[in-house]
């Protein structure tokens, strides 16, 4: 065994005592200072070499004739923090040889001084800028995690802000925080009159987190990280927050919103959040939205309104002057809002009542409308309803079945299988395209329970055209073009959905194919690009996800009332024929439309243009003519092709 030496002992102790930060070589250089100057102070004192005449610091000493230890003490001390004296010192060999000694003692001594404290200074700055320092803010807006959502998030919290004051976005995340900030800055650009803050740690480490103080938190958004067990981090975070000993004592809640991706483990993960937690299962939102907008083109338009910040969403207001009054009451007394549903006083949501439902005290509206604060009873007593206009629901015509055909695959399709399964009438069939062996074995496994449909599967590549061209020797009624979500590059992800679009929308110009196509895009850029295919509608999957965890963030009950909609066996939005409510070519003001729809125990919430020229600009029509809340006593002409957008529990009138 190697014995320790003295030598490697003080080595050891300098090191520990070095570790401690700037106040241990401060403190250190401090205590050499002083042996230094007494040293030198006691030779100079010793030796005699002080002279009490020639001097002029001498003047300044009590008695110049007879010089002490200390006042030698006190002349080294200014020769130590001032060198430049000196020059005016007395010649005498012995004192200046002490002079300057003590000079260059002081030289070390202050440039070691101006070294360390430099450093720290710099080490201090590099702190800050490493994002580690406490957030004194309240009722901020936390985000754990980092993603490519972040940008999208924050764009939504800072339009949804935007009028009100002194609110921040806080992003905690394992990334360096300048860079966090230069890529929100370069993506989202100004935040306007929202503060954002970020900070770099680890959401699951519990110090990490005391830095964004989270119990001054309006809402924390937990993301989903770009990792191979994405749910695994997720789940951790709510433990973290919601077990930590300096948690906000009980029975204070915490609005926590977070992202799973995999639908297995939304158990384990209301276990670990408790009642504190919304979940928005990513997986199932994008599945149900697709399964409805491929059969309903221009439905993914009206989903993103509802769920974007930009134009109208969804509020819930209490109205005491409707108390009293039935649903179908209120739902005409708002001229710039559209009421859909209502919030019992006892927390119940009920969208789409019954419409002599009655409303009680401390109910809340549920409806669709610009902002929170243009939800305005209009007044109105007369709305100008031309009866002659309604058209009475056209002869029921049984539903025939349908071909649909899925390109592409990843881990979302079998829930979109499962879920097209309970649109679709019975005898349907479906046609699976993937270039992996692996898909066959997953439809056997995860789609067993279909029972509308017939699914059959096709080996190949969904960019090849040859393979395209032998498949659509068959007609299909719709077709879903899935992201490959395996494949690590979004851009590329993107390039091959594209490709694929390309070729589908060649083939039937070419020979005259009529099918819809609902495609899903990644990036909302790429989207915009694609829109040279005339494709029917595009489901951009990680902007869906990212709006919803932000409207949920400002409003948990929110997440009742998109459930309900996005969901079969319920209240769902369907887009349907306008000749089925209203004689096209008539003017017409939207209360016609609505009471069209009333007598069919529907609610219209907008139309879809089938020529969006016809409309101006002030209408805020959105993508494939899609208008929703539109000003209600305005007139507008319907012709062939347009649609009505309506709220109803069943698809068929």
């Amino acid at each position: 065994m190697k014995k320790v030496t003295l030598n490697q002992r003080i080595r050891y102790s300098f090191d520990n005592l070095m570790s401690k930060g700037m106040i241990a070589p401060i403190s250190l250089l401090f205590f050499f200072s002083i042996i230094t100057i007494l040293i030198i102070a006691f030779a100079a004192y010793i030796t005699n070499a002080i002279p009490t005449d020639g001097l002029h610091i001498v003047q300044g000493l009590k008695n110049p004739q007879n010089i002490n230890f200390f006042d030698s003490v006190w002349i080294i001390i200014l020769r130590t923090l001032d060198g430049g004296v000196i020059g005016n010192d007395p010649v005498n060999l012995l004192f200046l040889f002490w002079m300057l000694l003590a000079t260059l003692a002081g030289l070390f001594m202050l440039s070691t001084l101006i070294g360390i404290v430099n450093s720290g200074v710099v080490n201090r700055i590099s702190d800050l800028r490493k994002g580690k320092s406490y957030v004194v803010e309240k009722n901020q807006t936390v985000i754990l995690g980092w993603s490519f959502q972040v940008f999208q998030i924050v764009s939504e919290l800072v339009i949804a802000n935007e009028n009100q004051k002194n609110l921040s976005i806080v992003v905690l995340a394992e990334k360096d925080k300048v860079e966090m900030e230069d890529e929100i800055k370069a993506k989202v650009g100004g935040t306007k009159n929202t503060r954002l803050v970020c900070r770099t740690g680890n959401p699951i480490d519990l110090q990490d987190l005391e830095i964004v103080n989270l119990n001054q938190a309006r809402s924390i958004i937990v993301l989903a990280p770009e990792d191979s067990e994405p749910d695994s981090i997720v789940i951790k975070t709510i433990l973290a927050i919601t077990n930590n000993p300096n948690r906000k004592p009980y029975p204070q809640k915490y609005h926590i919103v977070a992202e799973i991706r995999d639908p297995k483990n939304v158990a384990i993960a209301e276990i670990a959040g408790k009642n504190e937690v919304q979940l928005v299962v990513f997986d199932y939102l994008i599945s149900r939205i697709t399964a409805q907008t491929c059969r309903q083109p221009g439905l993914s338009v009206v989903f993103t309104e509802l769920l974007d910040f930009k134009g109208d969403e969804i509020y819930f207001q209490e109205e005491p002057k409707l108390i009293g009054k039935t649903f179908v009451e209120a739902m005409f007394a708002y001229e710039t809002s559209i009421v859909i549903g209502l919030r019992r006083q006892d927390g119940r949501i009920i969208i789409k009542p019954p419409m002599n439902t009655k409303i009680e005290p401390e109910d809340k509206i549920i409806a669709i409308s610009e902002d929170d604060d243009t939800i305005i009873i209009s007044g109105l007593t007369e709305f100008s309803i031309d009866p002659g206009a309604i058209r009475i629901a056209p002869k029921y015509v049984p539903p025939k079945p349908e071909s649909t055909l899925m390109l592409g695959w990843n881990r979302r399709a079998p829930l979109i299988l499962n879920e097209l399964d309970n649109y679709v009438w019975p005898g349907s069939k479906i046609t699976v395209v993937a270039d992996n062996m692996n898909v066959e074995k997953e439809l056997s496994t995860h789609c067993s329970g279909i029972s509308h449909q017939t699914v059959t599967f096709w080996l190949g590549d969904t960019t090849n055209r040859r393979i395209l061209d032998e498949i659509l020797q068959n007609n299909f009624d719709h077709i879903i073009v899935l992201s490959q979500t395996e494949l690590n590059d979004v851009q590329s992800t993107d390039a091959r959905t594209l490709s694929t679009l390309l070729h589908l929308r060649d083939i039937a110009d070419s020979k005259g194919h009529v099918f819809s196509i609902v495609s899903e895009m990644l990036d909302d850029r790429n989207r915009q690009l694609a829109e040279i295919t005339y494709t029917d509608d595009f489901i951009v999957s990680v902007k869906l996800d990212s709006l919803m965890l932000s409207q949920i963030s400002e409003n948990r009950e929110l997440k009742t009332v998109f459930e309900d909609l996005f969901s079969a066996g319920g209240p769902a939005i369907y887009i349907k024929p306008a000749e089925y409510y209203c004689e096209l070519g008539r003017a017409v003001n939207f209360y016609t439309v609505m009471e069209s729809a009333r007598q069919r125990n529907q609610i219209a919430i907008g139309y879809k243009l089938h020529s969006p020229k016809r409309v101006a600009p002030e209408d805020n029509i959105l993508g494939y003519g899609v208008i929703v809340n539109p000003k209600k006593s305005k007139q507008i002409f319907f012709s062939e092709g347009d649609k009505i957008i309506v709220i109803s529990d069943e698809e068929q009138i």
